[in-house]
């Protein structure tokens, strides 16, 4: 006997069809729907609305086996599913976090797959695993952006039985695991949710209507929202989640989504007895976000910070573009590394208005912000999703790895950055309907097009090809330069780990030294200094030491340190320094 309840306050009559069977449901004054089947365990099963003779599938669907438009199945793990009962779990403050996209991180693109790579990122040094979003969503590849169904498992990528094999093999490894979330926002492929009750507002965001956060009949659409996020810590073990564009939810309420989302997840870690995290992708500046919740912030454990990718990158490669007008000098640079924002109640060029406000960091430490140099977002949403390796050199490549972990931030990663990874990580999609197939590969052109690209230099997005040549090479990490990349990485990882310096947390403690006209920085970080030449020609820095390591031979004197064009050294200096 299984129990079938739906949330329909729209309809007049809800049925549910088991296994091809149709039983009446019976409705509650709240808009539950409820309905007891004699049904096998893993009974396929779906929900038909009213006289129209269509079987929908669950709203909280445990599993999807025939793709978003199909019925749902039941489903639990099996009782043996997990060995991780030893595992303690660990907060992601002053980590690493490795972010990698299931279906081009391996040739196979499965959850099992990933499993046969964990070793290289136990030798690298992270520490978290971060999956870009493995919701059910139309077609077997795309991006995971457009789930519809977000309480499923992608089945192509292995289902929810591959993910708990994926988490139980990363947890035994030491690794933890996060999710992409995408609550603000729902695909437009097999989005059945507003025929069952009202799911989405009439406001609209970048990527189509807006989720039903304040308006009427809000609170069920809230929850089913909240329990969504801790199904995936809950069921799946998760260790917390990434969660998408938070600034697209617009919430009017007293207490908004994301407090209370914060304070469920607390109270769950307490109930498990291990630490859950929260990161929030935003484009506000908002130190509320991380603010805790007894000082009138959202309590967030941690936040995306764009402007330090946006300093670094700008800064090594001399681009200007778009939102890059406001950045690229070492003023610039050095400024945004010692405040966590750039843009902090300041004039923006790219938004024509003022943006951001300040982050307190005598009270916020620098490991509740994200460093990265590299993300899914700053490759694939480029007009032929090129990578960095595409255009910088390997020094280049090794200075900004050198500012992003020797920095006190939290340290993010995206798949085959630390080998230099040539493969680009384009926009792809896998949508079945020719008439969003087409719309999907128009709008693409069209929207780079007004940027003055070349429409035929875009990718098409629905092209197979597009997909295959996002994979990683993973023939490449041995090879040569990248493979002293590699190492590279490594050993930066392993001095954030080893040096106790390198572990402080605060923005305050930390110096910054910099020229602007010779290209060179130095962050000071007690007694340990990060040295870094952005510049083609060696110069001479005020910093001298033990070396730590480098990229290049740098000439260590007593007082001063020659460093080769497009290369860095971390030094330890001596106590009377």
């Amino acid at each position: 006997m299984a129990e079938f309840t739906v949330w329909a306050p729209i309809p007049d009559r809800v049925r549910v069809d088991v296994d091809g069977t149709l039983h009446d449901m019976v409705r509650s004054a709240d808009g539950w729907w409820r309905a007891d089947v004699a049904c096998d365990s893993g009974a396929r099963y779906g929900f038909v609305l009213d006289e129209d003779p269509e079987v929908l599938p669950d709203p909280r669907s445990p599993r999807q086996p025939d793709g978003v438009h199909a019925r749902s199945q039941l489903w639990v793990p099996a009782p043996d599913a997990w060995t991780d009962t030893p595992w303690a779990g660990r907060s992601i403050c002053g980590g690493v976090i490795y972010e990698l996209h299931t279906g081009t991180f391996t040739p196979e693109g499965t959850f099992d797959a990933v499993i046969d790579k964990l070793d290289h990122l136990v030798e690298l040094g992270v520490d978290f695993v971060e999956l870009m979003p493995v919701n059910a969503f139309n077609g077997p590849h795309g991006w995971g952006y457009d789930g519809v169904l977000w309480y499923a498992v992608h089945e192509p990528y292995g289902g929810p039985d591959g993910l708990i094999r994926l988490v139980d093999a990363c947890h035994a490894r030491g690794l933890g695991v996060l999710v992409d979330a995408v609550f603000n926002h729902l695909g437009p492929s097999g989005n059945y949710l507003p025929r069952f009750g009202p799911y989405l507002s009439a406001g609209r965001n970048p990527w189509g209507s807006s989720i039903n956060l304040s308006d009427a009949d809000a609170d069920e659409v809230r929850t089913y929202i909240i329990e969504c996020a801790l199904r995936w810590m809950r069921d799946f073990h998760v260790d917390g989640l990434r969660l998408d564009a938070v600034h697209a939810l617009v919430d009017h309420t007293a207490m908004h989504l994301l407090e209370e989302l914060a304070a469920e997840t607390d109270a769950l870690a307490e109930e498990l007895g291990r630490p859950l995290s929260l990161i929030a992708e935003s484009d506000l500046n908002d130190p509320r976000l991380i603010t805790p919740r007894d000082r009138g912030g959202y309590g967030l454990t941690a936040q995306w910070d764009d402007d330090v990718h946006h300093a670094i990158h700008t800064a090594v490669s001399g681009e200007r573009q778009g939102y890059y007008a406001d950045f690229g000098s070492l003023s610039t640079l050095a400024q945004t590394l010692k405040h966590g924002y750039f843009h902090s109640g300041t004039y923006s060029s790219f938004r024509h208005r003022r943006h951001g406000r300040p982050l307190d960091t005598a009270t916020i430490p620098a490991t509740r912000l994200l460093a990265y140099t590299l993300t899914h977002d700053q490759v694939g949403n480029r007009a032929v999703g090129d990578r960095p390796s595409q255009l910088l050199t390997f020094g280049q490549l090794a200075v900004k790895a050198a500012l992003a972990l020797g920095s006190p931030y939290t340290a993010m990663l995206f798949m085959g950055e630390e080998w230099g990874s040539s493969s680009p990580f384009q926009f792809f999609s896998s949508h079945p309907e020719s008439d969003l197939a087409r719309a999907t590969a128009e709008g693409r052109k069209a929207e780079f097009a007004e940027h003055g690209w070349d429409a035929d230099e875009i990718p098409d997005p629905q092209d197979p090809a597009t997909f295959l040549r996002s994979k990683l090479n993973w023939t490449e990490v041995t090879e040569d330069d990248h493979d002293r990349l590699h190492r590279t990485y490594r050993e930066l990882i392993a001095l954030r780990r080893g040096e106790p310096d390198l572990a402080d947390p605060w923005l305050d403690h930390m110096s910054i030294d910099f020229d602007e006209e010779q290209r060179w920085i130095i962050l000071h970080r007690g007694s340990v200094a990060v040295a870094c030449n952005l510049g083609t020609k060696p110069v001479t820095v005020p910093v001298s030491g033990e070396l730590l390591l480098a990229w290049e031979n740098p000439d260590v004197g007593p007082d001063s340190t020659v460093l080769a064009g497009h290369s860095f050294a971390v030094l330890r200096r001596g106590r009377d320094q």
